[in-house]
């Protein structure tokens, strides 16, 4: 199974709010997906940090994001738009922005298919949803680095069952 370098951005505006996306699964596209930051697969030789800029510019139409370190690591089997089943190796990474306005102008044809929502969270209204939000524990990881307690190294987030 291919691996796939992946990034996260967990990326937050001046208020303290989350951007996440809500799609559904490739294989289960009739199902309710869930909540997911905005990030993606890097490409042949770009570096995770313009992975993560190039991201969040085409998944949000934000520019002016300041990107920290990165925070954690996940890994996870999942299938691709295409169909391909990969091993995800996610790196998630802290971002800084004013916040605004969204766009969908940057995104691919498989996004416009599958992701039904984008928008900011406020912790607490995030922990009051019934929704699904992927990692499992965002959360409470992410009040961590609300609060400005960054892990010294990146923390493995990986929950295996």
């Amino acid at each position: 199974m291919r691996e796939r370098i992946t990034v996260r951005v967990l990326l937050l505006d001046r208020e303290d709010r989350v951007l996440l996306m809500k799609g559904r699964f490739p294989n289960r596209p009739d199902h309710p997906g869930g909540w997911f930051t905005v990030g993606g697969g890097a490409d042949p030789g770009e570096s995770l940090i313009a992975c993560a800029l190039r991201e969040v510019r085409e998944e949000s139409g934000l520019v002016d994001i300041e990107i920290g370190p990165a925070i954690w690591l996940r890994e996870g089997q999942g299938e691709l738009a295409s169909g391909e089943i990969v091993m995800f190796k996610e790196t998630y990474f802290v971002g800084r922005c004013a916040g605004g306005l969204l766009s969908r102008e940057g995104w691919e044809p498989h996004e416009h298919d599958l992701v039904d929502d984008m928008r900011w969270w406020r912790l607490d209204d995030l922990a009051a949803s019934a929704d699904l939000v992927f990692p499992q524990q965002l959360v409470v990881l992410a009040a961590e680095i609300i609060a400005g307690r960054y892990p010294s190294a990146p923390l493995n987030i990986t929950v295996r069952d």
